[in-house]
């Protein structure tokens, strides 16, 4: 009773919330479906108590799936870790909602919650397996199918007939291969392949900047940092302070044998030539940046903050930005300074009154770009150029 206790406490049965989102219920319908239909199409293609190859068959596709769903509920339930409280944040960044988050790569919608300093492992270690898994599961299914198939299977001269009641030469099975589990194999095939190519790409992606010491966040401000010093000519040399030399290093710096990455996630090892505060430095200078380069715009049409505003053209609706940053309602006549877009979306601050500025309240998202029109007096702009000018 004191274990269960201890067990459960409230922390826990908050964090058990994080299942309850559209992410983690598509990700274990998949691995629950992938899984299932794997065991029992096993069961009739290589029956495991015949021989040890069948053993082994069953065995593997067991520990594929132990695997995947205790590195999948580590990556939900460990959680990215929290910097203390009052501690000034370096290679940190912060979730939406909120808290500062330890080496934060990104926010990940499958499993409900960031992904970063503590859990990066068990997160890329299940991007990992689930295409393994996923690969055997496959060849399980087509081989099932073609030996379920083989004797029932007929061709004319311009047909193919199918006789699911015709009896199969070999060992009768223990289950029988109706049309109903032919469908069902059919489609954990297709989910097993899906699943395959796209988790497959995102662990080549989680790879590409773990084996530079670096995450999604910060591959994007070293891109936006040679962008910046390239547009004004500065000269500088900017070096990735976090990067060790080598894959293997960098590669250590997340994997290693305990489980636990190395570090206390606040101070980390840098370039001799940098130092703990060289990226959060650069990120000051591209938020300066930013603000000189953002242009003015006039809202001339009311945009109600929709994700896919049915109102706005077939074009606004079907190309919304597939992002979890928010969107802004807009009002006509309403001032917004946009820093980025794409063709049919904007995104921008919207200018407060007085008293929303003083209450330090900051309203910022994407809107629809067919909302709003550059003003003919880009202050932003206006600024820059007579900056440029004295320079």
């Amino acid at each position: 009773m004191n274990i269960l206790s201890a067990i459960i406490v409230f922390e826990n049965l908050y964090e058990v919330k994080r299942l309850f989102h559209w992410g983690p219920i598509i990700a274990l319908t998949v691995i629950s479906v992938c899984s299932s239909m794997a065991i029992l199409d096993s069961i009739l293609w290589y029956w495991p108590l015949d021989t040890t190859g069948g053993s082994i068959n069953f065995i593997m596709l067991i520990n594929w799936t132990v695997l995947i769903l205790y590195n999948y509920f580590n990556a939900m339930f460990v959680g990215p870790g929290y910097i203390p409280l009052g501690w000034k944040p370096v290679k940190e960044s912060y979730a939406q909602k909120v808290q500062c988050v330890m080496k934060m790569d990104h926010h990940c919608p499958w499993i409900n919650n960031c992904c970063g300093h503590s859990n990066h492992a068990y997160f890329t270690s299940f991007l990992l397996l689930a295409p393994l898994g996923c690969i055997h599961a496959a060849l399980i299914f087509i081989m099932t199918m073609y030996t379920q198939l083989y004797d029932r299977i007929s061709f004319g001269w311009s047909t193919v007939k199918i006789d699911m009641s015709a009896a199969r030469h070999i060992h009768h099975p223990i289950m029988p291969f109706s049309i109903a589990a032919f469908a069902a194999t059919l489609f954990a095939l297709g989910l097993a392949l899906g699943t395959t190519i796209a988790v497959g790409m995102l662990f080549f992606i989680q790879m590409k900047v773990i084996l530079r010491n670096k995450t999604s966040i910060e591959a994007w401000i070293e891109e936006k940092a040679k962008d910046r010093i390239q547009y004004y000519q500065t000269g500088e040399d900017f070096i990735f302070p976090y990067d060790l030399g080598t894959r293997w290093k960098n590669f250590k710096q997340v994997f290693t044998w305990s489980g636990a990455p190395l570090g206390d996630g606040i101070e980390w090892p840098v370039h001799e030539k940098c130092n703990q505060y060289t990226l959060t430095i650069e990120q000051l200078k591209q938020k300066h940046d930013k603000r000189q380069r953002s242009v003015e715009y006039r809202v001339v049409e009311d945009y109600n903050g929709a994700c896919c505003p049915l109102g706005k053209g077939l074009n606004t609706f079907f190309r919304t930005p597939c992002t979890e940053e928010p969107r802004i309602k807009l009002t006509k006549g309403e001032t917004i300074f946009a820093t980025r877009g794409t063709k049919w979306w904007m995104y921008g601050d919207k200018v407060l009154n007085e008293e929303q500025a003083k209450a330090g309240v900051r309203i910022r998202g994407w809107f629809p770009r067919r909302c709003v029109e550059k003003c003919h007096y880009d202050s932003a702009n206006n600024s820059t150029s007579e900056e440029k000018k004295e320079q």
